[in-house]
């Protein structure tokens, strides 16, 4: 993607100056295509992320806001009640996922989809997703699942049955606006409210 426009800007600054005669016109349509270049690289931005390794902590799997705490029916895995803590990412956020909990991944599944917005209630189930579980050895099972928005049409997990994970290390990318839902144990303690920013990679969500 970054390689891709970065040839299509080039090619288009290019052309601008070699066939656009109106100068107004050729410094325009340069402009356009430069701002695109530093939009795209600004999404695709990976910033280093300081993490506490603690497995008595779960930490924000993205940066984004918490659109969503509630008790909900898990039915894709757990087949039983979890605490949902959702997170929406616009698309200025980085969109990085990273591993909440240091662990063994026992499930990692993609599910093709709509892309209704990443806020709509039924975005969890019918959207493109991918649904992830990681096994700690303080909290159990977590599920955390990758929700493809309106924008987003490509969703990236590199959660691999069976591998151990590191917490704060990097789990995937989803393209373009977006959600990820985390699934804990009820009862778990929570550390962030409804509708505080979190940064991914270091705000503690949860802890023992």
């Amino acid at each position: 993607m970054i390689l891709g426009t970065t040839v299509f800007v080039a090619a288009l600054v290019l052309l601008a100056d070699e066939f656009i005669g109106l100068t107004w016109l050729r410094m325009t349509v340069q402009i356009i295509g430069l701002v695109l270049l530093i939009l795209v690289l600004q999404f695709f931005r990976n910033p280093k992320r300081y993490t506490q390794n603690d497995d008595n902590h779960v930490i924000a799997p993205v940066d984004g806001k918490v659109v969503v705490i509630e008790e909900v029916f898990e039915s894709e895995y757990f087949n039983d009640k979890r605490l949902q803590v959702s997170i929406f990412m616009s698309p200025i956020n980085v969109h990085v996922t990273r591993y909440a909990v240091n662990g063994k991944i026992n499930f990692s599944k993609y599910h093709p989809g709509k892309y209704l917005v990443a806020w709509h209630p039924k975005a969890s189930t019918e959207n493109e997703r991918t649904t992830v579980v990681i096994e700690n050895r303080i909290f159990g099972e977590i599920l955390y699942r990758q929700i493809a928005g309106a924008l987003a049409r490509r969703i990236v997990n590199y959660a691999k049955v069976g591998t151990h994970v590191k917490q704060g290390h990097d789990a995937g990318f989803i393209k373009f606006g977006s959600r990820v839902d985390l699934y804990l144990p009820l009862g778990t303690e929570l550390n962030v409210s409804l509708n505080q920013v979190v940064k991914g990679g270091e705000t503690v969500l949860a802890k023992k």
